[in-house]
């Protein structure tokens, strides 16, 4: 039987043209964010199965690629449950991982530390555009920063390196978790039923607000308490102050500060901004994961028409860890969704070096081989980008192969005639 040469499902073999892209954004990532203070780290691809099914992932602990125990730790006979069977997982995000490694390395790393990752997290996701299952994820984090400092460094070195990579007109939406609590205890929601009031919630940009007050109804919700959310979100719809309408509304049911607090982050980055984007309260935002304590905010792009990247703030990961809580907030890039629409917006790496091409037929002489090398590395020297090939008998299909990869220049060397 033939091995298969097709990628597992939901996973890509990336070609040369991406991969180029790739790697300047990557540069530029990095390179911004670096500006902005923050130092590289690495975590493993494999977690303990433990910390990555704590209740901390939301879905995506229903996604986990799980690695069975190995050697002789692994008993096919005697096992009864998957834990007999599963000790360990291939990391769903990057920040389960974060936080392991922030609470084994802490006393070597400064207050507040300020982390960049960019590595692969794999979901057993249902594939779909600028989705897979093997994808790579770009995060920010600072943790030891208890003040909004941390949201708004984050959300202006994120949205520098879109603008750097030529996004613009885009939105941050935004929001706060204690914002989305409260508006739900004001309208007589038990606490215990948070959770399924802002997944139905969540759905307002599909189905709508009649959508939402059905589906809050269908599950058993008080029609009265319904009928009084939903009024919340027709009166932010009208009022010219959204934020000062909605801590006035909701009274003392609103913690003192939160809407200053976040009211302070929108403000901060909208008068500093390097890029050209719009700060947006959007109180639907809800974001999947529970372990969000405090802000929470996405990348809206036009192009896309979905979320190309979030995050927000969680104070309570760390202490899962060490019992201790830390302050921590990050933000990460939707990486291979911008990588996407790059890549459909034919776009052009800027200040590209020179790519040329020396073609050497075959049967030229050992010292003219040995010059045309020499030439190679001299214009190598000084920047520019050189093949060296040996020319194919059709010519004209072998440059047109080249020029499809960005080469620009052929130089063509031949063998001395016979006399």
């Amino acid at each position: 039987m033939a091995l298969s040469k097709k990628p597992v499902t939901g996973m890509k073999d990336i070609l040369p043209a991406e991969m180029e892209i790739r790697d300047y954004c990557i540069s530029v990532i990095k390179d911004t964010y670096a500006k902005f203070g923050f130092t590289s780290i690495e975590t493993p691809s494999v977690e303990n199965i433990a910390n990555l099914t704590s209740k901390q992932g939301g879905d995506n602990e229903k996604l986990i690629f799980k690695i069975l125990k190995r050697g002789e730790k692994l008993n096919l006979e005697t096992a009864k449950s998957e834990a007999d069977l599963v000790d360990s997982g291939l990391r769903y995000d990057l920040t389960v991982p974060l936080c392991r490694f922030y609470s084994n390395n802490a006393n070597n790393l400064p207050t507040p530390f300020k982390a960049l990752q960019m590595g692969n997290v794999w979901r057993a996701d249902r594939p779909q555009r600028g989705r897979y299952r093997q994808f790579m994820q770009c995060d920010i984090d600072i943790l030891g920063e208890p003040s909004n400092l941390a949201e708004i460094e984050l959300i202006l070195a994120t949205t520098t390196t879109l603008g750097r990579l030529g996004f613009k007109n885009f939105q941050i939406r935004i929001n706060e978790r204690r914002i989305l609590k409260a508006m739900a205890a004001y309208s007589g929601f038990p606490e215990e039923s948070f959770d399924t009031v802002f997944i139905i919630l969540d759905k307002m940009d599909k189905i709508g607000k009649d959508g939402v007050a059905q589906e809050l109804k269908e599950s058993g919700f008080d029609p009265d308490g319904v009928d009084k959310y939903l009024s919340l979100f027709a009166g932010l719809e009208n009022a010219p102050d959204r934020l000062t309408w909605l801590k006035e509304t909701l009274g003392s049911v609103l913690e003192d500060g939160v809407a200053e607090n976040l009211q302070e982050i929108v403000d901060s980055v909208t008068q500093t901004k390097a890029a050209d984007f719009e700060m947006v309260f959007d109180p639907t935002l809800v974001r999947g994961m529970s372990y969000y304590t405090g802000t929470i905010f996405e990348i809206a792009i036009p192009e896309f028409g979905g979320s190309c990247g979030g995050g927000g703030r969680y104070d309570k990961m760390v202490g899962k860890f060490t019992g201790n809580d830390v302050p921590a907030c990050g933000f990460s890039i939707g990486f291979e969704r911008i990588i996407l629409l790059l890549m459909e917006s034919g776009f052009q790496i800027p200040d590209r070096p020179k790519k040329k091409v020396f073609l050497i037929e075959k049967g030229v002489s050992g010292r003219a081989l040995s010059d045309c090398i020499a030439k190679a590395q001299k214009e190598r020297e000084a920047g520019t980008q050189v093949l060296v090939a040996r020319m194919n008998k059709n010519k004209k299909f072998q440059k047109e192969q080249l020029m499809k990869e960005g080469w620009e220049e052929f130089t063509e060397f031949y063998r001395e005639p016979l006399k």
